[in-house]
């Protein structure tokens, strides 16, 4: 089979037009929203006008139609300017809305991909509770088959879009004896009585993204509402993550390359001792390891994108570039907030704001710790420790 590393004239066209987006709409307002811990409503509006928040759904439910490789691409271009953004357009459009395409049935689909397409409804994604954490499979979130409905009661911890979000997939058990193949998934909207957000969590970074708790009270779901049958939500949650990966991954890439530029730009521009930073030979090291790292971090990350855009099967080739990717993110961050010196640790320069924002990557979605495992448990598969394939 051939290899190109070249981009189609239609991905090339997405890059141009979202990081032109990017740079006119988001980098201007980028700090205030961060500072503000505000939603920016306005501005997703704008993404949803231009397809942004339906990139995997089919043109016939309202959605632009693309691919994993341009799905990435997305978001690595908003997250060079903004991670929280991009953080956001990930997760409605990676773990929400992908959830329902991919094990929806059709009334859920044509009921809810319309509006989570355009961005009249965003979306949220709810597995994690307060006990679970990477422990993922010991849900305390029930669900009980009552007629024809399912009654859900239960806590989901860091939940994005928790509160801002109208539509939710959230995970709960319907047959606790069985453990992770008695968890199901289910489409809940907020407005049912009973499913209310807790506070926005006061984070450390990503603050423009909405993070809650919800909270299910003997909230009545239709039966209809189930996505696939009882005990499919853990492997269901499983695949949707492998792709969910893939876009933290694109992130991390993203800001390692926002971080990048940003300490090009300065060392180039600095000068101590009457020399221009970027000529001592200490930042060169810096910039020239980043490079590297950053394209190699690109290239782990496409390669995951285009075997889950063929159908192919990623959990190992997910974690290794979410895992690579993120970690970069964190040094690249920390590399350019370096070489801003003291400039670089207050808020008036953005790499204050990536320093911050880039922890989140080794942790949301899998932490770099279970990556390891899951890579661990994926080459043992494939390649037995007693030599038989």
């Amino acid at each position: 089979m051939p290899i190109s590393f070249a981009f189609t004239e239609e991905q090339e066209a997405i890059r141009h037009m979202v990081r032109e987006f990017a740079e006119a709409e988001i980098r201007p307002i980028a700090a205030y929203y961060d500072e503000q811990q505000e939603f920016p409503w306005e501005l997703f509006a704008k993404m949803g006008e231009l397809g942004l928040l339906g990139l995997l759904v089919p043109s016939e439910y309202g959605g632009a139609g693309l691919g994993y490789m341009e799905f990435a691409l997305v978001i690595e271009e908003l997250a060079r300017v903004c991670p929280a953004i991009a953080l956001s357009v990930a997760a409605h459009n990676g773990l929400c809305v992908n959830h329902i395409l991919t094990f929806g049935s059709e009334e859920l689909k044509s009921r809810y991909l319309p509006n989570l397409a355009t961005g009249k409804a965003l979306g949220a994604w709810a597995l994690t509770e307060p006990g679970s954490g990477s422990d993922a499979a010991n849900l305390r979130t029930t669900a009980r088959r009552e007629g024809n409905t399912y009654v859900l009661n239960g806590t989901k911890s860091f939940t994005t879009h928790g509160g801002v979000g109208s539509i939710a997939v959230v995970m709960a058990t319907t047959d606790p004896a069985r453990g992770k193949d008695g968890i199901s998934a289910f489409v809940v909207e907020k407005g049912m009585e009973g499913f209310t957000a807790g506070k926005r969590e006061n984070k450390l970074g990503m603050r423009a993204s909405d993070t809650t708790m919800l909270m299910l009270d003997n909230v009545r779901v239709p039966a209809s509402h189930l996505i696939g049958s009882e005990g499919d939500g853990y492997r269901q949650a499983l695949e949707i993550l492998d792709g969910g990966r893939i876009s933290i991954a694109a992130l991390g890439v993203g800001l390692a390359q926002g971080a990048f530029e940003l300490a090009l730009r300065y060392a180039t521009e600095r000068h101590q001792f009457n020399t221009a930073l970027v000529e001592f030979q200490a930042i060169q090291m810096k910039l020239a390891r980043l490079s590297m790292e950053i394209e190699a971090a690109r290239l782990l990350t496409y390669r995951a994108a285009w075997l889950r855009q063929q159908g192919k099967p990623v959990r190992l080739e997910a974690a290794q570039a979410k895992l690579f990717a993120s970690e970069l993110a964190v040094r690249a961050a920390e590399e350019a907030v370096q070489i801003f010196g003291g400039y670089g640790y207050i808020k008036d320069y953005p790499v204050e704001k990536l320093y911050r924002d880039a922890k989140l990557l080794t942790i949301g979605e899998g932490t770099s710790e279970i990556q390891r495992i899951v890579i661990a448990r994926q080459i043992l598969r494939h390649h037995p420790l007693d030599g038989t394939t």
